[in-house]
């Protein structure tokens, strides 16, 4: 059973969120201070880090709410093969011509030496105030990679990948496009993403058939 007092905090967490994603807008990550987001949330520096240690753990929390949102996404429809992967590209591209800035900064994140990625986890209380508990249920959060690899996975099955390779290697060529394609677009200013997402696509499933 989920406590008022875990309620509340979970509430809290996601206004934090919502708060960088407004202030982001479509600047980078990198110009988003701590001082705006407590200010607009009405919280304290105290309570922010109490959260989030490090601003960028927002980003880290912000990948495993978009996790969420595809997970209950993809239980209610019958996405399967390269239909899946499609999807998780339209919504990749879309969530990039929201909020690039965070889209790039999590991608800088997650390559960065300077420490490996913490692990984040939604508790029960934070799903549950984006989710009814009816729309949870039988849910599982994977991660990126193993959507794609699953997608990869019922391609095969399906006959829509022919070439013979290690599924695992398939869905690190997919992903390597995927994350290619968002810093080329960056860099070379290339618009619409989707289009060039797709086309980049294309090109690697014509050499998989």
């Amino acid at each position: 059973m989920v406590t008022l007092r875990q309620q509340k905090s979970a509430r809290l967490k996601l206004q934090i969120l919502k708060a960088a994603l407004n202030l982001v807008g479509k600047n980078s990550f990198e110009e988003l201070y701590v001082d705006a987001i407590c200010g607009q949330v009405k919280v304290s520096k105290v309570t922010l880090f109490k959260y989030f240690p490090q601003k960028d753990d927002i980003l880290l929390y912000y990948l495993r709410v978009w996790l969420l949102h595809r997970a209950v996404e993809l239980s209610k429809t019958e996405y399967v093969g390269l239909v899946g992967l499609r999807f998780l590209q339209e919504k990749l591209c879309d969530s990039f011509m929201n909020h690039p800035g965070v889209v790039l900064g999590l991608v800088s994140y997650l390559t960065s030496l300077k420490r490996p990625p913490g692990p984040v986890s939604l508790k029960t209380a934070e799903r549950i105030q984006l989710y009814s508990v009816e729309e949870l249920e039988n849910v599982e959060i994977r991660s990126l990679h193993q959507l794609v690899e699953n997608f990869v996975l019922e391609a095969i099955f399906n006959g829509e990948i022919t070439k013979r390779s290690d599924t695992n290697e398939i869905a690190n060529l997919f992903l390597s496009v995927i994350y290619g394609t968002l810093v080329t677009a960056h860099l070379n200013q290339i618009a619409p993403i989707k289009i060039y997402m797709k086309r980049n696509l294309d090109l690697v499933l014509d050499g998989l058939r």
